[in-house]
């Protein structure tokens, strides 16, 4: 028999969720006013079908990562820490640990590799917890140095933000409850399907041709919670995040292939184009010194497949 919703709370999203109502503006918890809901279907945003860019390709490292003289990076070891922007409830890639009380995680262990590259030291890095709506916002704003938050790179997004080569490739899918008749989006024709405000996910359920009714939230705990309580019928976003909420609660599953691709890149702003260089060369190092391997087996699990490869456009 399956529990009732408020049993079926594991302890870790209760945490992270106390968490973030005290480090980011706004309660995680969900109110109807925050609760983006529509039965209107507007066309597909243009980064669904924009190919006048390779969003794929980023500036080539100018070698070794090194700190410079006059550099961002140099500025950045003079301030004495790296700020960057994070997750603070996505199980796997960025999450607060309850039991250590701190952030850790995939999108965490590239913050600290760049960290160690700057200072020689990972844990010279203050975390900024934020949504996914706030990504953008704070690095042109230069809030934080450095965002690592599950990102796709678009090229919408690459006319605000400049990103690193792909470090992470996912894809959406869809997460039902386990005894759900559902098998993909397809199947939620006319039902309610959660994702997070200023996501590419809410994006894709809105252009959905079985017209799924998108419901954005903050925080994808918020998703989950949503879906426990039976206010909607469904999570879709990409499948890494979906894995995390999955493991947080046994009575769901995810369904159905991916149907899109979400290469994740590492968010930095346009004015900074040798802290991207910086950051890619990073990146590289990661690749094939076995550090990205060891942090894949460790967040996401085995089997471990090869990094993406860095592709570069100057």
């Amino acid at each position: 028999m399956k529990p009732p919703a408020w049993l079926r709370v594991p302890a870790l999203l209760i945490a992270a969720a106390a968490v973030t109502v005290w480090a980011v503006p706004g309660s995680a918890a969900v109110s109807p006013a925050q609760r983006e809901t529509t039965t209107q279907r507007p066309a597909a945003p243009a980064a669904l079908a924009d190919t006048s860019c390779d969003p794929t390709a980023s500036l080539r490292p100018a070698g070794p990562p090194r700190v410079t003289r006059g550099s961002f990076m140099a500025k950045i070891r003079a301030r004495g820490h790296l700020i960057a922007g994070v997750d603070q409830s996505t199980f796997h890639f960025g999450f607060l640990n309850p039991l250590s009380g701190k952030i850790e995680g995939f999108d965490i262990d590239m913050v600290r590799a760049v960290a160690a590259a700057i200072f020689g030291n990972p844990n010279k890095v203050q975390f900024k917890a934020i949504s996914d709506l706030q990504r953008i916002p704070e690095v042109r704003s230069g809030a934080v140095d450095i965002v690592a938050h599950t990102m796709t790179i678009n090229c919408e997004r690459l006319q605000q933000v400049d990103f690193s080569t792909v470090y992470f490739d996912a894809g959406q899918r869809v997460l039902v409850e386990a005894n759900s008749p559902a098998r993909g989006l397809s199947d939620l024709g006319g039902k309610r399907v959660c994702a997070t405000t200023g996501s590419t996910s809410i994006a894709n359920i809105r252009a959905a041709p079985s017209h799924p009714i998108p419901v954005a939230v903050p925080f994808w705990t918020d998703c989950l919670v949503l879906l426990q309580q039976g206010d909607v019928a469904a999570i879709s976003t990409d499948d890494s995040i979906l894995s995390g909420l999955a493991a947080q609660d046994p009575w769901t599953k995810i369904v159905g292939p991916r149907f899109t691709s979400e290469p994740y890149g590492l968010a930095i702003s346009q004015q900074h184009p040798d802290f991207v260089r910086f950051v890619n060369a990073v990146l590289q190092r990661l690749r094939t010194s076995g550090q990205w391997a060891a942090s894949y087996a460790r967040w996401v699990g085995s089997p471990v497949p090869a990094p993406p490869p860095a592709r570069y456009k100057a």
